[in-house]
């Protein structure tokens, strides 16, 4: 869990950075790309890490204390270890934005910022409720080397800084519509959508290293399946009884719009030779077979700002989030004192 859950969760931007990401996400399904400059190579970090890695206005940001937050990354990454490659580039990005961080809470408290103790109890009671037992909470802490009263402690100072953001942040942030109008109509490229379908599918299984009775067994049944589909029976209703597969099937089949290429080639195959409405023949992959009803195509096309306005909107707001927020971190770091070691 990430770091149990606040190290670098809200490193540095506290109050935005999960706003951010749902809105990179938005962005990304609106054929939004999140904008990022090249950036220079960063200074390489040393193979061995010193005991201090940097100082706050005196506060230590310690080897440790950077190791979990880079070990926070790795986990949030599928647990993969960050590549050789990227090494510089990643640990400097964490360094970053621990000092931000310290700014920040120091910042949060120099300005008597008070969260409520209630308020820390149900923060510390949401992430006890992540585990299956008090055991396995109190064996995730050990495994982090850390006490719940630290964890208490990290609590305080997240709530502390997303407080103070939310007041000296939040403000800042508006997006006009006209400068909504201004961002789409000056990168029409970003709104450009590729030729896609919508299906839906029933999908029978096949057990692994099958042989030929099973596989019979299973093309029979699908066979039975698709005669009733094609009796016109409801596909939704059919896919519910008889789909094996677990994302789609609780939605009737539906597998919302994808693209040319994005499914594996007998199925996108059958698909793209279809029109709207067909219900294909059997198609067997190597997940099973599969029975598919084509239930929407469209052309290329720009896509309207009506469709993604409120993706666009998010997008922006959080952008000017991070923007104020960064300014805010620069300001606190430009009349302090930062020392970095490495």
């Amino acid at each position: 869990m990430q770091r149990l859950l606040f190290v670098l969760a809200v490193v540095a931007f506290a109050a935005c950075s999960k706003a951010t990401n749902a809105a990179a996400t938005l962005a990304a399904d609106a054929g939004i790309p999140v904008p990022g400059a090249q950036q220079p190579a960063p200074k390489p970090v040393p193979a061995e890490l010193p005991d201090v890695l940097a100082k706050v206005n005196g506060e230590s940001i310690t080897k440790t204390e950077f190791e979990k937050a880079v070990l926070t990354v790795e986990r949030q990454n599928g647990g993969a270890t960050v590549p050789p490659d990227q090494r510089d580039q990643v640990y400097r990005g964490v360094l970053e934005q621990l000092i931000g961080f310290k700014l920040l809470v120091q910042e949060s408290k120099a300005r008597n910022v008070t969260v409520a103790d209630t308020d820390i109890d149900a923060r510390m009671a949401q992430v006890r409720s992540q585990f299956p037992s008090e055991e396995a909470f109190k064996q995730a802490l050990d495994q982090q080397k850390i006490t719940v009263d630290q964890l208490r402690a990290d609590a305080r100072s997240e709530m502390q800084v997303t407080k103070m953001l939310q007041t000296e942040v939040d403000p800042k942030v508006a997006v006009s519509p006209a400068k909504l109008q201004e961002f789409y109509d000056k990168n029409p490229e970003r709104f450009k959508q590729t030729e896609r379908a919508r299906a839906s599918h029933i999908l029978l299984r096949l057990p692994e290293q099958a042989d030929e009775a099973a596989k019979a067994a299973v093309r029979t049944k699908a066979t039975e399946v698709l005669k009733e589909a094609r009796a016109g029976k409801d596909f939704a209703a059919l896919a519910k009884q008889y789909s094996q597969d677990t994302g789609s099937a609780p939605g009737g089949g539906d597998l919302n719009y994808f693209q040319k290429g994005q499914m594996v080639p007998p199925f996108d195959q059958a698909v793209w030779a279809m029109k709207i409405g067909d219900i294909s023949d059997l198609v067997e992959t190597q997940f099973g077979f599969h029975i598919i009803k084509l239930t929407d195509k469209q052309a290329e096309r720009t896509v309207p700002l009506d469709e993604v306005r409120p993706q666009v909107q998010q997008f922006l707001e959080n952008q000017s989030r991070q923007e104020a927020t960064q300014a805010l971190i620069k300001s606190l770091a430009a009349k302090g004192k930062v020392e970095i070691f490495i």
